[in-house]
């Protein structure tokens, strides 16, 4: 049975360029970056080599690169950091944020220190208003952090204009561009933020490589200890084979930005419209405008979401929800519950590089039978 794999929004398989760069530092190339001998010059070149790509795909200087394991371990490393530095105060957000965002702003760098949060409503697509981010600010404000786009149902973010109005106060700004990062255009030098968070499991990369862009002169206390990798910013040996592969991605991607959102969008565009004309009761959430190329989030009435997951992966076909059922918190989208919309029968259905009308024919094979069926049961 062919699989149509359609939750790229969670993770992407590697590109064949990628897995190529990877496996010489799997097999060939043991040495540590940090050490002189002619094994870890090696590796030490092929980090630093990613260190550009990554920043040339990202906008950022080589030296403003700082790789983590995670695109969860930037963000803490951006949050943790900045309010750490600032010795606590008052941190903005939004309510529609990652759980790696909101999760490292409700709970503090350590136990007794003292941080104060505001989490910023929006509106029904989404998408926060930037005056009201900016109304948030406060006197003790040290740190505003926001998404270039939503995870979840795809709405872009009025980011910039967020870090425009930070500025004029003197606050620290994080965006968080993970979701984003290989489906449209990051500029972190036009963005104007202080902290910019990406990884690369999303855009073809591996799993295990992320990184954190710092602007230059911006010191933060490491999250990671132990060790004076990452120029002091981030210990531990460096994992070459995942780095390198991030490079090798990154390098896939400079350059072909907008031909591969172009892409996405007409494969999910024809996606959303072939659905909705042959399903009643579909809601579409989200911008479907000015979002994500690669992804289409649904509302589907008369069923949760739970049978039609199961029931799509029996017939092949791999989608996301953001209901409980599908959460290892086992509770519902904080994304689709600030929209005031039913997390428990939401749809996301997302394409990535390898992705191809025959996926998308997949789908729309099945689901809206599957959808029949289940009401059916449901009227029974």
């Amino acid at each position: 049975m062919h699989r149509a794999y359609l939750d790229h929004a969670s993770s992407s398989p590697l590109r064949p360029a990628v897995i190529d760069a990877m496996l010489p530092y799997l097999h060939d190339h043991p040495g540590d970056p940090g050490r002189l001998h002619a094994e870890g010059r090696t590796t030490r070149v092929a980090v630093e080599d990613a260190r550009e790509r990554v920043a040339a795909l990202f906008g950022g200087r080589p030296r403003e690169v700082v790789f983590t394991a995670s695109g969860t371990e930037a963000v803490n490393t951006a949050v943790w950091g900045a309010t750490a530095r600032a010795g606590g105060g008052h941190v903005v957000t939004t309510a529609v944020e990652h759980s790696a965002v909101l999760d490292s702003c409700r709970r503090p760098w350590r136990p007794d220190a003292k941080v104060d949060i505001t989490e910023v409503g929006v509106d029904r697509l989404g998408r926060f208003d930037p005056d009201e981010v900016a109304a948030a600010i406060r006197p003790d404000t040290v740190l505003v952090s926001v998404q270039l786009a939503n995870h979840e149902v795809g709405t872009r973010q009025p980011a910039a204009a967020v870090v425009a109005r930070a500025r004029e106060h003197g606050v620290t700004t994080h965006v968080d561009a993970c979701a984003a990062a290989g489906h449209v255009g990051v500029d972190f030098a036009a963005l104007g933020a202080d902290l910019c968070s990406v990884t690369a499991h999303k855009l073809g990369g591996p799993k295990g490589a992320a990184a954190l862009l710092v602007r230059r002169g911006l010191r933060l206390p490491p999250l990671v200890v132990g060790g004076a990798q990452e120029r002091a910013r981030r210990g531990g040996i460096e994992n070459v084979p995942a780095i390198v592969g991030f490079g090798a991605a990154a390098a896939e991607l400079v350059g072909r930005i907008e031909q591969e959102a172009e892409r996405e969008r007409a494969l999910t565009d024809r996606l959303a419209r072939d659905a909705t004309a042959a399903v009643t009761g579909l809601d579409r959430f989200g911008d479907p405008d000015d979002r994500l190329p690669h992804l289409v989030c649904f509302g589907v009435s008369g069923v949760e979401a739970e049978p039609i997951l199961l029931a799509l992966d029996q017939h092949g076909v791999a989608v996301h929800s953001g209901s409980s059922c599908s959460s290892e918190a086992l509770e519902p989208s904080p994304v689709l519950a600030a929209m005031d919309v039913d997390a428990e029968h939401s749809l996301r259905a997302s394409v990535g590089w390898p992705s191809t009308d025959a996926d998308v024919d997949a789908f729309l094979a099945v689901f809206p039978g599957i959808v029949e069926r289940l009401r059916g049961l449901r009227q029974a």
